[in-house]
């Protein structure tokens, strides 16, 4: 289990020092006034700081090293 653990959070851990953020599109309304409604759509982000990233790897890496002590 926590060899499962360690392996999860290395992986996210190299994905998050790749990938720094992401961004999506939102639709939102603009104008609602009875029949009428008027929409627009808003790009939004995502971001993260990169050392989370590392610090989720090394995090990995000593469960993963904790769990094959035993």
């Amino acid at each position: 289990m926590n060899r499962t653990v360690g392996l999860i959070l290395i992986l996210a851990g190299v994905a998050m020092l790749v990938w720094t953020g992401f961004t999506y599109t939102k639709k939102e309304k603009v104008i609602d006034a009875g029949p009428i409604e008027v929409s627009a759509d808003r790009e939004k982000s995502v971001n993260w700081p990169p050392y989370l990233g590392g610090v989720l790897l090394v995090g990995g890496i000593v469960v993963l090293v904790a769990s094959g002590k035993k």
